[in-house]
């Protein structure tokens, strides 16, 4: 029997977070799990599965990562530190960008400092930052190495909270892993990322908004591969990965325009010649801050850890789109948080 451990995660009430919790629950069913949420519009309770929800070895804290004297007393006993909490949307940082500064700078340092105060207990503490950091790609693929230029309020928080996550690491030597996830989608995403948009808007019979020309690319993973990733990077020996920065994603592009017509494909069980695109699709504004090209270079997380993206594109939408179809009372309640106005660079309020 492998040795048990404590596992704290933050923000695992959230999309990622759940499904994480949910894969190191299935796979280490032994070990105990901590989970601190303050449950805001993004965070959910019914995400966690209830036969986890009710086990002994689980513990659910209700509060806010920024609360040191909170943090300080579950990192003291954890094994494992997985930092999930932030907030995570482009255009909702537009529209407000105080809590995306205050959640995950300030957040994050108050974690780090707490496994800096334990860093002889705390055998690995995964941040899980985002690809948005770097901004539009200066090449066709990006790796680890590639400038940090984030576009977003969004991006310029998650890329501080990055490099103060390394700046402890080169201070106080923390067992800290840096994740870099591209576009990440799956079950119980939040309606304002852009494939639950799209399927539940199918699912309404609504028209699916595409910004701009929708030709912008993005680099999709089914949530499923990143929670392998990050299961290696915390049981892996600290040599290979203490101090690195791996990025996690499919290694090509898709575009928006794209992902909208394969979701109309899939919901009406049809080849693309028997949907009539125009009359689904509606067109606004390339959003501010937009990034235009966005594909990940993976062979570090390849060459160091054996990762591989297993789940296709079109198998991960499959699934995705089977679960929304299920979980309409899941949804339903949240369908007034799936757009915010923002102003554009030529003064006019869209819905994004």
């Amino acid at each position: 029997m492998e040795p048990t451990k404590t596992v704290l995660m933050t923000g695992a009430a959230g999309f990622i977070g759940s499904y994480v919790l949910d894969y190191f629950f299935t796979r280490h069913p032994e070990w105990r799990y901590l989970v601190l949420d303050a449950l805001t519009y993004a965070g959910d309770f019914r995400n966690i599965p209830s036969r986890i929800a009710s086990a002994p070895n689980f513990r659910f804290i209700y509060g806010d990562v920024r609360n040191a004297k909170v943090v300080e007393q579950l990192v003291a006993q954890s094994h494992i530190v997985i930092h999930f909490a932030a907030e995570t949307h482009v255009t909702r940082s537009i529209h407000d960008d105080s809590p995306f500064f205050e959640s995950d700078v300030i957040g994050t340092q108050r974690v780090a400092n707490a496994v800096a105060a334990h860093r002889d207990t705390v055998e690995r503490f995964i941040h899980i930052s985002t690809s948005e950091v770097y901004g539009t790609a200066l090449q066709p693929l990006m790796n680890e190495d590639h400038p940090l230029i984030p576009q977003s309020p969004y991006a310029a928080a998650k890329a501080g909270a990055d490099r103060l996550v390394m700046a402890y690491y080169l201070t106080y030597k923390i067992p800290a892993v840096i994740i870099r996830p591209f576009n990440m989608f799956g079950p119980r995403q939040h309606l304002e990322k852009v494939i639950p948009r799209f399927i539940t808007s199918c699912i309404l019979g609504e028209p699916l908004t595409v910004h701009g020309t929708g030709e912008s690319q993005r680099d999709f993973s089914y949530v499923s591969d990143l929670a392998r990733a990050i299961e290696l990077a915390a049981l892996a020996p600290a040599g290979l990965v203490v101090g690195e920065v791996f990025n996690v994603g499919a290694g090509a592009g898709i575009a928006i325009r794209q992902i909208a017509e394969l979701i109309l494909q899939e919901m009406a069980g049809g080849a693309a010649s028997e949907i009539n695109f125009t009359s689904y699709a509606l067109n606004v504004g390339d959003r501010p801050g937009q990034v235009f090209r966005h594909t990940a270079d993976t062979g570090k997380i390849q060459r160091v850890l054996g990762w591989q993206p297993e789940v296709s594109f079109r198998e991960g939408l499959r699934q995705t789109i089977d679960w929304y179809r299920a979980n309409e009372d899941w949804w339903r309640s949240k369908l007034w948080m799936r757009v915010v106005p923002i102003e554009t660079e030529g003064g006019k309020i869209e819905l994004h």
